[in-house]
């Protein structure tokens, strides 16, 4: 019902009133705010119950209106409302509202958050091969500027017009790896992914990438790894990577050659690593991880495991092993009796060992030159009668590091300074107290002052800048000779060797003097 003329008319008046002394209210306020403290606001100079009052008489509520009912409307507007905007990033990062630009003060962080996310993106990639594929959202923009593959891709001659690009030859692990890099110069490597993402980084040209799969390659090279990235490295031509595997392929041949990567390897590779001249290991070796080769490769192929089709699959690579530098007994024991090869190319390499007239033979004749090792002697002299030393059956023990990274094959010990004599003897070598490599063993001396060799069952890659500890333990004859004068850094070829005491050393020997005059290696 509308509200009578003389009530509205005195409600009016009131208004009128207010606004007639407000002008003066405002000089007092600011007399007022020149004492400490801040001006008050237009609605604070009101008293508020005066407020509440004029703001009922002039807008006064409908007779069936309660709180309840205010509460009620203002939650249905609330829940009506739409959230505010939130930007999903497929690689679980948050774009939080519609202002995170200014929540992201540079352009790096900025650009990060548009990787692998929908927002803006203006091209799709179908990664990888059919039924295992992957799509990926990306923008053109920041692809071309950190890849030239890209760059020709969108804005070249040729440039693509499709929104979605199929890959199928590049995993999408690697593909996401490769893009995070051209987003944030972010690079996440892992040993399950480095070789498809290093694949991917010399496919888009993306150097530094490629660059840093390499050195975590070098890194993490090991013999059961080494045949397998010398094939990768030979296809994506990386020759600093390709020296590395064959240090590691030389050195630790037997290991590498019995490792489940070497029967992976392509067929080219096989014949390059059975031609080695510098290859460190027996023939007989050699032969068995030709042969588990083939059988390899009869099985990728789908074909039974035959003697004739592993010949088949190895073709002329069977005549590059060098089986007749093999001993009688090596040959005898195995190559003779694996049924891989004829019965005339039998009985021929048993004659040209026992027959004073040689047969001609399709195989290599001459033995493999393999690796030399070197020594690095850490006493300038040795002594014995002025001051007896004795073995006792306790640990001597050295610690050691170099500046490049090498591979220890032995130590060369002392022996008895009273004539001929056996010792039982056990080495060790040790990082940061875990054993790296031991072997038990024993060696004869004949009572002159040399060193007597020392072999660990296979050599083990040490590291630059670390130290190691090589320990020995021998029992036999107590009295030995013992170095002098002993030298903490020592130059060895190319490769600098540092030595420090050890506290695993109970039998006296130490930097100054004592046992291990030598460590036995190859560089």
């Amino acid at each position: 019902m509308p509200a009578e003329p003389g009530c509205l008319d005195g409600r009016v008046m009131k208004c009128l009133t207010f606004f007639l002394l407000l002008p003066e209210t405002l000089k007092k306020s600011r007399r007022a705010g020149r004492a400490p403290g801040k001006l008050q606001a237009c609605y604070e100079i009101v008293p508020l119950g005066l407020r509440r009052k004029m703001a009922a008489e002039l807008y006064p509520a409908p007779a069936n209106s309660n709180l309840a009912n205010v509460k009620k409307t203002a939650l249905q507007l609330q829940q009506a409302a739409p959230p505010p905007p939130q930007l999903q990033n497929l690689n679980n990062n948050n774009i939080e509202s519609a202002s995170w630009q200014a929540c992201h003060p540079t352009l790096r962080e900025r650009n990060a958050l548009m990787f692998n996310n929908e927002l803006m993106a203006d091209v799709h990639f179908i990664v990888g091969p059919a039924g295992a594929s992957k799509k990926v959202p990306a923008h053109k923009y920041i692809l071309a500027v950190g890849s030239s593959v890209f760059y020709a891709m969108f804005y070249g001659d040729l440039a693509e017009v499709k929104s979605e690009i199929h890959i199928p030859d590049v995993e999408p692990a690697a593909f996401l790896i490769l893009l995070k890099y051209l987003y944030s110069d972010e690079i996440d490597l892992e040993a399950d992914t480095v070789l498809a993402t290093l694949y991917a980084a010399k496919k888009y040209i993306v150097p530094a990438l490629a660059k840093a799969c390499v050195n975590f390659l070098e890194t993490s090279l090991e013999a059961k790894n080494a045949c397998v990235l010398l094939s990768q490295s030979r296809l994506f031509e990386e020759p600093e990577l390709t020296l590395r595997c064959w240090e590691v392929i030389d050195a630790q041949a037997e290991l590498a050659l019995r490792s489940e990567g070497f029967c992976e390897i392509d067929l080219e590779t096989l014949e390059i690593i059975v031609t080695r001249e510098t290859l460190n290991a027996k023939e007989d070796v050699v032969f068995e991880a030709v042969l588990s080769w083939a059988d390899a490769e009869c099985r990728r192929q789908g074909l039974p495991v035959t003697p004739a089709n592993k010949r088949n699959v190895l073709g002329k690579a069977l005549y590059l092993v060098r089986i007749p530098t093999m001993t009688l007994e090596e040959f005898a024991d195995g190559a003779a009796q694996s049924d891989i090869l004829t019965l005339e190319e039998t009985h021929n390499i048993f004659l040209w060992y026992t027959a004073a007239k040689k047969p001609q033979l399709d195989f290599p004749l001459v033995k493999r030159k393999g690796l030399s090792p070197q020594r690095c002697h850490r006493f300038q002299s040795s002594a014995y009668r002025s001051n007896q030393w004795r073995y006792r059956g306790r640990c001597d023990s050295i610690q050691f590091a170099v500046d490049k990274r090498i591979f220890i094959a032995g130590l060369g010990l002392y022996g008895s300074s009273c004539g001929k004599a056996e010792y039982a003897v056990k080495i060790e070598l040790k990082r940061q107290g875990a054993v790296l490599a031991q072997n038990l063993t024993k060696f004869v001396s004949d009572g002159s002052s040399n060193t007597f060799s020392v072999w660990f069952e296979h050599p083990v890659q040490v590291e630059q800048d670390t130290f190691y500890t090589v320990s020995a333990i021998l029992d036999g004859n107590e009295l030995s000779y013992f170095g002098q004068e002993g030298m903490t850094e020592v130059q060895c070829g190319r490769v600098t060797f540092q030595f420090q005491c050890s506290s695993d050393s109970t039998n006296g020997t130490g930097v100054q003097g004592g046992q291990i005059p030598e460590l036995i290696f190859y560089a």
